[in-house]
């Protein structure tokens, strides 16, 4: 579930950032299609790698990508790239997103070996 909404997040943010002035395209649009990307990505890396440890460390930076994703769209809305309800949309979609992650996060973690 949680890779899912990674995807669901990366669908919004590409939509979102269509409408960025082209003078962004290498910068903020960028920045933020690479962060959303990444979030699935890491997951996906994780459950392709051997063991819980390994999975877990994936979640992990999954995590630190939705964090950047977070300050991203604050950004974007301070300049006036996102209007106030599609940043609460987007905002939305990554709170679940990092909900789901954690919450499979903890129950890597507590499948790792002592």
């Amino acid at each position: 579930m949680a890779w899912e909404r990674c995807r669901e997040l990366v669908r919004e943010v590409y939509g979102a950032t269509a409408e960025f002035p082209a003078a962004e395209r290498f910068g903020l649009t960028s920045q933020l299609r690479r962060a959303s990307v990444s979030a699935a990505s890491n997951i996906a890396e994780g459950f392709a790698r051997l063991g819980p440890r390994e999975t877990a460390h994936g979640l992990s930076l999954t995590l630190g990508s939705l964090a950047e994703i977070d300050t991203l769209l604050v950004v974007a809305q301070d300049l006036g790239y996102l209007s106030a309800a599609t940043a609460a949309a987007l905002q939305e979609r990554r709170d679940m997103a990092a909900k789901v992650t954690f919450g499979l996060q903890r129950k890597m973690r507590a499948r790792i070996p002592a």
